[in-house]
C-alpha cells in the first residue's frame, strides 16, 4: 500500500482528526505542535523532532529541471524525498517512477493524487496531501486507503491428498469480516500459493469466525502488500497480509491475533500452469480452499480432478522479497 502523510503545518486540528481517522500513515506538523497530537491519537509525526525526522529520514526538493532529476534520485537511494514543483507536469514524475523509489509528491486535490498514484502503472511511493479542506484531504485519503490490487489468479487442478500426521498450524485472525469466496494466499513455496478461505462458512460444528484463515503450517509462505511475502510464523498483531477475493481483488488486511496450535495436517498437491505446487493444512473439515466460482471446498471434499484457485510465479525469496536467482524449491 502507498503511504499517506497530511501536512497540518501551521497547525490545524480537523486536518490531524480527519488523518487520524482516514488512516493516514502520518501527519507533517512543526515541532512545537507534536505534543497536541499525542493528545489525539496515535500516528507518525513529521518533523525535525519527531517520528519521521527532516533531513535525516527525508528531505524536501524541487525540481525544476533534469539536473534536480539527478540529485533526487541520488538522494532516494538514502532516504525518502518528498517532490516539489511549481508547474508540475507528468514527464518528471515518470522520469522518477522510472529510475528510483522512496519518492513522495505533493497533491492537493483528486486528480493530482490518482495521477501520482497511477503513473507508469506503478505510481509514487508515498503523497503528502497539502490541502486545507478537511473534506479533500478526506476524499483522498479514501482513494488511496481504499485502493484495490489486482492479482491474476490460476486454477490448481489437485493431484493428491494425504495425511501428513502432526504439526504446528497457523490460524490468522485479521481486523476485517471476510466473506464468501475471500481469503488469503498461502503456499508450501513461493511459486505457488492456494487462495485460503476465511472462516465465514456457516457448519454444525464450531460457530463462523469470518476474521480468521486457518491457514497452514509454521512454515508456509504467506502474501503480504507490496509483492512480499513472510513465513506465517512470523506473523503477529500489528502486520499486515493481503486479502484476497475469488476475483482477484486484493486489499491490505491488518492482523489482530495469530493461534499456533498442534493438530493433524494434510499435504495438498495441485497441478499449476508451471508445475505442481503444495500447501500442508490442518485435516479439519471446517478448513477451505476457493473454487473457482468463489464456492468453499472443504479439504476433506478434496479429489484429484477438483480445480481450486491460487497464484503462481517465479520461485525465489531472500527476506520475503522477491528476487532474481538460480534458486529451486520443493
Amino acid at each position: 500500500m502507498k503511504e499517506v502523510w497530511v501536512k497540518a503545518d501551521p497547525w490545524q486540528k480537523e486536518l490531524v482528526t480527519t488523518a487520524l481517522e482516514g488512516g493516514a500513515d502520518a501527519v507533517m506538523v512543526a515541532s512545537r505542535d507534536m505534543e497536541k497530537v499525542r493528545e489525539l491519537g496515535v500516528i507518525r509525526t513529521v518533523s525535525h523532532e519527531g517520528d519521521i525526522r527532516w533531513e535525516e529520514d527525508v528531505v524536501l526538493l524541487e525540481i525544476a529541471s533534469t539536473e534536480d532529476e539527478d540529485r533526487i534520485v541520488d538522494m532516494s537511494r538514502h532516504k525518502k524525498v518528498v517532490v516539489r514543483t511549481t508547474d508540475w507536469n507528468v514527464i518528471p514524475l515518470e522520469n522518477l517512477v522510472a529510475r528510483t523509489q522512496n519518492i513522495f509528491v505533493e497533491v492537493d486535490n483528486l486528480g493530482d493524487a490518482k495521477m501520482a498514484l497511477t503513473v507508469l502503472e506503478k505510481g509514487v511511493d508515498g503523497l503528502v496531501i497539502t490541502a486545507t479542506d478537511p473534506v479533500m484531504v478526506k476524499e483522498v485519503l479514501n482513494l488511496v486507503k481504499s485502493e484495490r490490487q489486482e492479482l491474476e489468479l490460476c486454477p490448481l487442478e489437485i493431484q493428491s491428498v494425504r495425511s501428513m500426521g502432526m504439526g504446528d498450524r497457523v490460524c490468522v485472525d485479521t481486523c476485517t469480516m471476510m466473506g464468501e469466496g475471500e481469503g488469503i494466499l498461502v503456499g508450501n513455496s513461493s511459486k505457488g500459493l492456494f487462495l485460503m478461505h476465511a472462516e465465514s462458512i456457516e457448519n454444525p460444528y464450531v460457530a463462523p469466525r469470518p476474521f480468521r484463515v486457518n491457514a497452514g503450517a509454521v512454515h508456509a509462505y504467506v502474501s503480504l502488500p507490496g509483492g512480499k511475502t513472510s513465513y506465517l510464523s512470523e506473523l503477529k498483531a500489528g502486520k499486515e497480509v493481503l486479502g484476497v477475493n475469488w476475483r482477484g481483488e486484493a486489499v491490505s488486511l491488518v492482523v489482530g491475533r495469530v493461534k499456533i496450535e498442534q493438530r493433524p495436517l494434510l499435504l495438498v498437491e495441485a497441478m499449476g500452469p508451471d508445475g505442481l505446487v503444495s500447501m500442508i493444512l490442518q485435516n479439519a473439515e471446517t478448513i477451505r480452499l476457493v473454487g473457482k466460482e468463489g464456492q468453499a471446498i472443504s479439504v476433506v471434499n478434496l479429489h484429484p480432478g477438483d480445480v481450486v484457485l491460487g497464484r503462481v510465479e517465479a520461485a525465489g525469496r531472500h527476506f520475503g522479497h522477491k528476487i532474481n536467482e538460480s534458486i529451486v524449491e520443493n
